[in-house]
């Protein structure tokens, strides 16, 4: 049984994030622990920085009417885990909750989840993928980073450039979810002009092949900074899988990044693994 942490930024609740919990407990039960981190002041925002909330400062929360929503929103929570026969657990001092807890809840947790749409999308004076690119970089478990509407992967699209993230990053995955490395897999290699060959193919075959038995490996004929956002947008029901914070065309999360963009375009579940 897998532990999955449900993070919430409070005023917002993530229809999207949270039929992929209960579509995941239909196949096998979890255990799911809803956060309801507080929303910031919007008069705050302009002199609030991400980086100072995960060096510690604790997030200002909203009035009373706001604390009123968050309450809101955990009662849906509890109402739908308990309609949906899902074991679940409720941080509910969101009051003094700040994003430092945040990477303490994920330190013990297998996954965590959020809506790449929702988090944090009231700041008006930053963008809010501000925090969604500091959260990756923290977090101590992968994270999945969702759209509000999606369909639940059938197919798994593994991210592979040769680079200690990607491996690592398909490793979690079959790790986590077994339950999902069965679908169909597409591992996709693609090259930026003036690279070699496919790097260390016969060990990534042995490795790959055990995890993922429906198993297609795949060259990708572009520039993936360029038209791999426009090719995984044909491949319907699909799961990206990929590492972060390398220096590949697949790596530089949030730099110039396929990935980013595919996470701005709110279509394709995508889950992150690094170390």
């Amino acid at each position: 049984m897998k532990k999955i942490i449900l993070a919430f930024d409070g005023s917002n609740f993530s229809e999207g994030a949270f039929e992929f919990v209960r579509r995941l407990n239909e196949i096998q039960p979890i255990l799911v622990t809803g956060v309801f981190v507080p929303q910031v002041a919007l008069s705050n925002v302009s002199s609030y920085s991400p980086a100072a909330a995960f060096a510690g400062a604790y997030v200002p929360i909203l009035d009373d009417e706001e604390g009123e929503v968050v309450e809101k929103n955990i009662a849906r929570f509890e109402s739908l885990c308990r309609k949906n026969g899902i074991r679940y657990r409720v941080h509910k001092e969101f009051i003094d909750f700040a994003l430092p807890e945040l990477k303490k809840e994920s330190r013990f947790a297998d996954v965590l989840l959020i809506s790449g749409e929702l988090f944090y999308k009231r700041f008006i004076e930053l963008d809010h993928y501000d925090y969604l690119r500091d959260l990756l970089h923290v977090s101590e478990c992968p994270v999945l980073v969702l759209p509000e509407r999606y369909q639940f992967p059938v197919n798994n699209i593994l991210a592979y450039d040769g680079s200690e993230e990607a491996v690592y990053a398909l490793k979690q995955f079959a790790y986590l979810f077994p339950e999902l490395a069965v679908n169909k897999t597409l591992l996709v290699y693609a090259q930026e002009k003036g690279e070699g060959g496919f790097p260390s193919r016969d060990y990534i075959v042995e490795l790959a092949t055990q995890h993922y038995k429906d198993l297609t490996f795949y060259k990708l004929d572009v520039n993936p900074r360029k038209y791999f956002n426009t090719w995984i947008k044909n491949e319907n029901g699909s799961l990206l899988i990929s590492g972060s914070f390398g220096r590949s065309a697949f790596s530089q999360i949030f730099k110039k990044s396929f990935v980013a963009d595919i996470i701005r375009d709110h279509k394709v579940p995508v889950f992150i693994a690094h170390k």
